[in-house]
């Protein structure tokens, strides 16, 4: 069902990675990204599971967790990699019908590409998502976007709108999860049926959800309207970020195997 989907879900729970200072996940997140994209041998992509490995030990999440994060993408990940395993035609013919050609290169492209998609939902959700509030990750970017300020850029309310955002990506698919649920027990069918069908089926879902989406929105604005909410300006903090030592050695342990995850790949090529 859409309400077992974890992803964009904050899971609580006391660990190491939850105790992190949110400017150094956000930092670790960028550095990760990169590394993701990066990083092309087979040897260095295992390495890259294992690190992933050690931030869900850090982090305390179950695997049932992780693989309610994992779910949802795994059939754009298949697409991923169906496209190109059909539409690169470098390297050594593997198998050859028609205007379908699959080559050895292309596997191994297309294998890479679905795995790096899955790492990076991975590596969003244990540094940011399931570890951090969508409160403290707009703290986080708030403070690490600060000197743009001094260039009129309005970091508070960007960091506002994404931090709700996040916030509302569970409570859409609790929505949604209601909505298909209702229409079903009034009679509708989204499991049969032709696929043009099915698509006009989700029509019944899709209008009550926009309907209820700015419904909530407006009450937000009312929210903040009655609370006097004005922006950034003058704001104080009831918990400031502070950054510790604990949070310095995990950000310098998990950047050292970032760094040697690229040297590795790089010496391997």
């Amino acid at each position: 069902m859409l309400s077992d989907i974890s992803l964009g879900r904050y899971y609580k729970v006391d660990s190491l990675l939850h105790r992190t200072d949110p400017r150094v996940k956000a930092l670790l997140y960028l550095v990760y990204l990169v590394v993701i994209f990066m990083i092309k041998s087979p040897e260095a992509i295992g390495a890259l599971a294992a690190v992933i490995g050690v931030q869900v030990f850090m982090a305390k999440v179950s695997l049932s967790v992780i693989w309610k994060t994992v779910r949802p993408v795994l059939p754009l990940s298949i697409f991923i990699l169906i496209l190109n395993l059909l539409t690169i035609s470098q390297g050594e013919i593997l198998f050859q019908w028609k205007i379908i050609t699959i080559t050895d290169y292309g596997v191994a492209r297309a294998v890479l590409m679905a795995i790096r998609l899955i790492f990076l939902i991975l590596s969003t959700s244990l540094l940011l998502t399931l570890t951090t509030t969508p409160l403290k990750i707009a703290e986080a970017l708030e403070s690490l976007f600060s000197p743009l300020k001094l260039i009129k850029v309005p970091v508070h309310e960007m960091a506002m709108m994404m931090s709700i955002a996040l916030r509302f990506i569970p409570t859409l698919i609790e929505e949604t999860d209601k909505i298909m649920k209702a229409q079903v027990s009034r009679g509708a069918d989204y499991d049969t049926g032709s696929f043009l069908n099915r698509v006009k089926g989700y029509i019944t879902v899709l209008i009550p959800l926009f309907v209820s989406s700015f419904r909530r929105a407006e009450e937000l604005a009312v929210a903040m309207d009655a609370r006097c909410y004005r922006g950034g300006g003058g704001r104080t903090k009831l918990n400031p970020l502070k950054l510790t030592a604990t949070d310095v050695l995990t950000g310098l342990f998990l950047t050292v195997c970032a760094a040697g995850l690229v040297v590795m790949d790089l010496s391997l090529r």
